[in-house]
């Protein structure tokens, strides 16, 4: 069987509650229901149809098609919002480390906050079937915003709050269909940079020494993937953060 990593997109339609989306959108993501997997593959106007094939990591990620790295989905104070559940069929050898969410810097030189499951190179994963939400990869030592247990059959719903212009990013997480709730107050973090949000699995190599983007042992016959659904960004200058889809 050949070796792949499956992005899976939820194409079911996201409950309305009281608390519904209303802020002004800087992108959408949420693709409607007739949105087929080929139409990944082509210019669609939601997510870049191009990609890069590199080695040492196994990635499949969707970038928005709005942002370039330079545009205003990094500039101001937006609010991210995404939902991740486990695939039952496609599980994830959590020996390893991945990451599911992250903000790329336009130089390519630091990520500002990444989502990541599994057993974290450099540190002591005390239980690696967690969702860890990490500050900028920089900082010394790591922050660890927040986490959650990766609990199976149902979404984790994660908004966060990135103020680009005072350097600081707020957590609002919940399950199911039930409204996000504030996890954490505004934290120091360095989201300076701009850059391009990631949504997908990366998994990186074991024993990949000094250089683990071109080094890494990856077992093959890999047939593993992650859910998606409910992913868009809010302009949340105002204030104005949706605690539901």
């Amino acid at each position: 069987m050949a070796s792949r990593l499956l992005l899976t997109y939820f194409f079911a339609i996201t409950p309305t509650l009281v608390v519904s989306q209303q802020c002004e959108l800087q992108f959408d993501g949420r693709v409607p229901s007739n949105f087929a997997a080929a139409t990944f593959n082509s210019e669609n106007g939601i997510f870049d149809p191009n990609n890069v094939f590199g080695q040492g990591f196994r990635r499949a990620e969707l970038i928005i098609a709005s942002n370039d790295g330079t545009d205003a989905s990094t500039t101001g104070v937006k609010t991210l919002h995404f939902s991740v559940m486990k695939d039952a069929n496609r599980p994830l050898n959590l020996t390893h480390e991945y990451q599911l969410v992250f903000l790329e810097s336009n130089d390519f030189s630091t990520n500002q906050f990444v989502l990541k499951t599994g057993t974290i190179l450099g540190a002591n994963t005390v239980d690696p079937d967690t969702l860890q939400l990490f500050g900028n990869v920089d900082a010394n030592p790591a922050q660890t915003l927040f986490s959650a247990p990766f609990a199976e059959d149902v979404f984790h719903n994660f908004a966060v709050t990135l103020d680009f212009d005072t350097l600081t990013t707020q957590v609002f997480y919940s399950q199911g269909a039930d409204p996000l709730i504030a996890q954490t107050e505004a934290l120091a973090n360095d989201v300076s940079g701009q850059g391009q949000f990631h949504f997908g699995v990366l998994k990186k190599g074991l024993d990949g020494g000094d250089d683990i983007v071109k080094d890494g042992e990856q077992e093959p016959g890999i047939d593993e993937g992650v859910i998606f659904g409910g992913i868009f960004e809010e302009d949340s200058f105002a204030g104005c953060i949706s605690l539901s889809a």
